[in-house]
């Protein structure tokens, strides 16, 4: 099922981590968990084709997430936002800044599948 090589998971929330990692594991998608956007920017490019990121960072944002994707040399990867709470406002603007899509938090295993799937087809 994997065609997306590593995974990075951007979160400094331990338990969206670990949902994340899990799930990825289950999927068999290598994971590369870091808790901050500046940890991000110095592997942004290393050829993940997904990120899931937290809405807010301790450091920023997932438009700064989303910035650090856009300086890639290839292909810039998907960005998936995590967060807990999101309505139809939010969403709209998130999907606007460029993100791939959003899902909510505690992050279920099936949503990370969803994505995992969804990246893959394109």
């Amino acid at each position: 099922m994997n065609q997306l090589g590593e995974v990075v998971v951007v979160t400094a929330n331990s338990d969206n981590r670990r949902a994340v990692a899990r799930a990825l594991a289950t999927l068999e998608v290598d994971a590369i968990c870091i808790p901050t956007v500046e940890q991000y920017r110095e592997i942004a490019g290393d050829g993940a084709k997904l990120v899931f990121c937290d809405r807010q960072l301790p450091d920023g944002d997932f438009r700064d997430v989303l910035a650090a994707t856009a300086r890639c040399a290839k292909k810039a990867p998907k960005v998936v936002m995590m967060a807990r709470y999101l309505n139809l406002d939010s969403y709209d603007q998130a999907k606007r800044a460029g993100i791939f899509e959003a899902i909510p938090t505690p992050c279920r295993p099936t949503d990370i599948e969803w994505m995992v799937i969804l990246a893959s087809k394109q």
